[in-house]
């Protein structure tokens, strides 16, 4: 498993686009997904998008966002959109991509990563640190996570 920036293989943004969308999505959302999708292959430092490749199949992603929750724009960077592939799942891939965000995270200079979801349980296995709940758009409860770099 290889895990890389979009930008070295843009060609995958649609399919990243399509798992985004319908992994953390609305019906009408699938052009919001693509900005955000497209806004990575800029260069720019924040957002990135990384994803895992098994040979030339599309296996993972996760981005390295400056924002992932409208209601918390306090705190940056996050750890956005860990998506597996469902062929995958079970098989570490999760974590492979999340320690791959936290390694590029310290590269970058920063000290601190958050994340959020709507379950509990998985990302604590991974040392990620609760610290509150915090309302996703319009008014979705979820749990805000934090790790130190």
């Amino acid at each position: 498993m290889k895990i890389i920036n979009l930008t070295e293989r843009p060609e995958f943004a649609d399919a990243v686009t399509d798992w985004l969308w319908q992994a953390f999505g609305s019906e009408n959302s699938r052009a919001f997904f693509a900005s955000v999708v497209k806004s990575c292959l800029t260069g720019a430092d924040l957002p990135q998008t990384f994803i895992a490749l098994d040979g030339e199949t599309l296996a993972g992603t996760v981005g390295l966002w400056r924002c992932d929750l409208i209601s918390r724009q306090d705190l940056t960077p996050w750890l956005a959109a860990l998506y597996v592939d469902e062929a995958y799942r079970s098989c570490g891939l999760g974590q492979q991509l999340q320690e791959f965000v936290l390694e590029q995270s310290r590269r970058s200079g920063f000290r601190q990563l958050y994340l959020y979801a709507e379950f509990t349980g998985y990302y604590e296995r991974f040392g990620w640190k609760y610290i509150g709940d915090a309302l996703d758009y319009p008014d979705k409860p979820v749990r805000v996570y934090h790790q130190s770099l």
